[in-house]
């Protein structure tokens, strides 16, 4: 792959669907997704030790890593020592567009893949964070920014963009200036923008749950895709991406 078939940088990969083809269709196995995920979100480990986390063989990890590799999705890491090599993901977030992956039955296959397994990565990590707060990992000044928002604005698609971009940029900024604070810790952050066709069988303008406002003031959250075991990922009207 060459520098014009893919756009990266240190923290973003911007996938080309139909240069890139092969290295979506690999991306999207789900052991893949996840190993990927790990990877980005708690650094280096080797195919033994992400066995242990999935629960598959070190055979299995240590294939797929193989393949992984072979798209430039991950990187041999320093070695502990000699006997076992250990890996790292190259980038935080995979991107791509979604208008370009919308051109064919194979990129919107790609996408859907993806996203729900950004729906399952909220699921399992509303699942540990549970878990940490019932066993009092999580201090208390922890409760009041937790949570999951669930709104229903109706935007133009200029104004969803802006709000994506927006978002994007202000959490960049609270990241760099959190990134020396000891107290920072890895936050599982997961937006959704998915315009909604006109029900004519609509009755009001109230979401199907509702909104988690009115219970709790807080909003939650992993290439794709950031860190999570879903990779981190993140679309939208120019470049998507899984973390």
């Amino acid at each position: 792959m060459t520098t014009e078939e893919t756009r990266r940088d240190d923290t973003r990969r911007v996938l080309d669907p139909e240069r890139d083809a092969a290295a979506l269709k690999a991306l999207t196995h789900p052991l893949r997704i996840r190993l990927l995920g790990l990877l980005r979100r708690h650094g280096p480990a080797t195919a033994s030790e992400l066995a242990a986390r999935t629960g598959e063989s070190s055979a299995s990890t240590s294939y797929h890593l193989r393949v992984l590799a072979k798209y430039a999705f991950v990187a041999e890491a320093v070695h502990r020592d000699g006997r076992e090599r250990r890996w790292r993901a190259v980038h935080l977030v995979t991107s791509w567009s979604n208008e370009a992956m919308g051109a064919s039955s194979e990129g919107r296959a790609a996408i859907a893949t993806l996203r729900r397994r950004q729906v399952e990565h909220l699921a399992s990590s509303l699942d540990q964070h549970e878990a940490d707060v019932e066993a009092g990992r999580l201090g208390q000044e922890w409760r009041e920014p937790s949570g999951i928002t669930d709104l229903l604005p109706r935007l133009t698609p200029e104004s969803a963009v802006e709000l994506r971009r927006v978002f994007e940029e202000r959490l960049a900024e609270l990241t760099a200036q959190d990134a020396e604070d000891p107290r920072a810790l890895q936050v599982v952050v997961l937006t959704a923008t998915l315009p909604l066709a006109p029900d004519t069988t609509e009755t009001g303008s109230a979401g199907a749950t509702g909104s988690a406002r009115d219970t709790e003031e807080a909003e939650d959250a992993s290439d794709a895709g950031s860190a999570s075991d879903a990779g981190s990922a993140e679309d939208g009207s120019d470049a998507g991406s899984t973390r």
